[in-house]
């Protein structure tokens, strides 16, 4: 089910020209891996579990799903090199649950990838990970050579969302549209929602396959809300 938010938008979904999608939550399910991972980032510096204050980042980490990991633990921890220390944990905890077989598809997800791409238009798959997370997803899910650009924040000069960096990074390197308001972005959460707003997308869709519902997308601005990335195609033809 498609769910507009808006009335009309600017830009109508037959112009879209790049699409820039979210990974997990979005194009891969991960089943609260992150979750898992922070909890080996938080005994790394030594916060203990069950306690108040392990809690308290717990739900920080939760409201703040699709945001870039370090600018998550700067927040928690306040000191750079804690800052780091925290990071190079989750995102060492994360890969060895990825090695694990932890991971999946989205169902659907690679299939309107494909369908997307053999429309004519650009697909550029981003999150919020470090780029070496990013890669063990992508090498675990054979999709390598799915698409032909992936960005981590680091690929955008550091900032990730709620920040545009990422997708207007995507829109300069693929050149595949000629304004920003021919961009779709699409992914679980608020911030991905915020990121495509402050890019000036003109599709914007969150997708209940991850952290956040249709409140969240919302009040972020999403222009349309799917159940699932795999109703993404028939939005862009108009066939929803």
């Amino acid at each position: 089910m498609t769910t507009d938010m808006t009335a009309d938008t600017t830009t109508g979904a037959r112009d879209i020209r790049l699409v820039v999608l979210d990974m997990a939550g979005t194009t891969v399910a991960d089943g609260g891996l992150v979750e898992r991972a922070f909890a080996a980032a938080a005994a790394e510096l030594g916060v203990e579990p069950g306690s108040a204050d392990h809690a308290e980042k717990l739900d920080y980490v939760r409201a703040t799903m699709g945001e870039s990991k370090i600018s998550v633990f700067r927040h928690l921890f306040g000191d750079e090199s804690l800052a780091q220390r925290a990071s190079t944990a989750f995102e060492k905890a994360y890969g060895d649950l990825v090695d694990a077989g932890l991971i999946a598809p989205v169902p659907g997800a690679r299939e309107a990838i494909e369908e997307v791409a053999g429309s004519g238009r650009t697909v550029v798959l981003t999150t919020g990970f470090a780029r070496v997370t990013q890669d063990a997803v992508l090498a675990a899910l054979g999709w390598q050579d799915l698409v032909p650009l992936t960005l981590c924040p680091a690929d955008a000069g550091g900032r990730g969302r709620p920040f545009p960096d990422m997708v207007l990074e995507a829109f300069v390197r693929t050149k595949a549209a000629e304004d920003v308001r021919h961009v779709a972005v699409a992914g679980d959460t608020s911030y991905d929602v915020l990121s495509g707003v402050r890019a000036g997308a003109g599709l914007i869709a969150g997708v209940r396959t991850g952290a956040h519902g249709d409140a969240e997308f919302r009040a972020a601005g999403a222009t349309h809300v799917l159940d699932s990335v795999a109703a993404l195609p028939a939005l862009l033809t108009g066939a929803r």
